[in-house]
């Protein structure tokens, strides 16, 4: 099977800090500028009610995000951070532009936002909770509480909408892929009810102590039959997405008591 080809964006960015009157400055946002395509993005801090601002400089840093798109459409990515670069001093400050590589232009505007200007962790706003396999099987197969102390908070995947029944765990396994690349970090929503047909599912197979064979993530199908009680199942079959994998056939009479379906593949986490 080739090799797949992982291609990397190389961009320049500069912070923005607010420099009130009288009082330390306050990180801001981030702008990221590409090279090849002339084009700039941005990530402004939203809570600027919550950052000790007067009256005056909370309204103005609220309208700065709509400030910078209109200039931007006039001027242009690159004409529009040089005229900041130029005139930008007193309240809202720019630094030098810095270099930075990432795996697109959204997961590394997000990772420098983390690092430059606001790395606090929102459970469910921002960041989501990251898992290894067996406490993810207490948390969301046992339905037991997991020590804190065992939970790491990552940042969720943008524009994803969070909620409690979301964790993360490491997938290890080429199995997968190109859909979920070995050692990724996955996002995964609990799996409480509903047809399983055709979904990408975390399972553990309970009774094995070898935590290397005892979790997998793969898509569930299912071909039913009708007897006298109704449909049940004639044959429950794990596959694999990469072709280089065998997929599993599994007696579903057994299936309910040897296996339990942990999650739902929802989606890759930030590179």
């Amino acid at each position: 099977m080739p090799a797949a080809i992982v291609s990397f964006l190389q961009a320049e960015y500069v912070v923005f800090s607010l420099a009130p009157a009288g009082a330390r400055e306050i990180p801001f946002g981030v702008m990221l500028f590409d090279r090849n395509t002339k084009q700039i993005e941005w990530k402004l801090r939203e809570d600027y009610d919550d950052l000790g601002l007067s009256t005056e400089d909370a309204e103005y840093a609220s309208l700065l995000d709509a400030h910078f798109h209109d200039r931007a459409a006039q001027m242009g990515g690159q004409e529009f951070l040089e005229s900041l670069e130029d005139s930008l001093s007193g309240f809202l400050r720019i630094s030098d532009r810095e270099t930075a590589v990432g795996s697109s232009a959204r997961e590394l505007l997000n990772r420098l936002f983390t690092r430059h200007v606001d790395s606090r962790v929102q459970p469910f706003v921002t960041h989501l909770p990251f898992y290894g396999l067996r406490a993810a099987a207490t948390r969301f197969g046992e339905d037991l509480e997991v020590p804190s102390s065992d939970i790491e908070w990552v940042v969720a995947p943008e524009g994803l909408r969070l909620s409690p029944e979301m964790f993360v765990v490491q997938v290890v396994g080429r199995s997968m892929e190109p859909l979920i690349p070995d050692g990724s970090l996955a996002v995964f929503r609990k799996f409480s009810a509903g047809s399983r047909q055709g979904r990408r599912l975390l399972i553990e197979e309970l009774g094995v102590t070898d935590s290397s064979a005892r979790f997998t993530v793969k898509r569930y199908t299912s071909r039913k039959k009708k007897s006298d009680s109704g449909w049940e199942h004639a044959s429950i079959r794990l596959e694999p997405l990469n072709a280089e994998f065998p997929a599993f056939e599994l007696d579903p009479e057994t299936f309910e008591d040897r296996y339990r379906v942990l999650g739902e593949f929802v989606a890759l986490c930030p590179a």
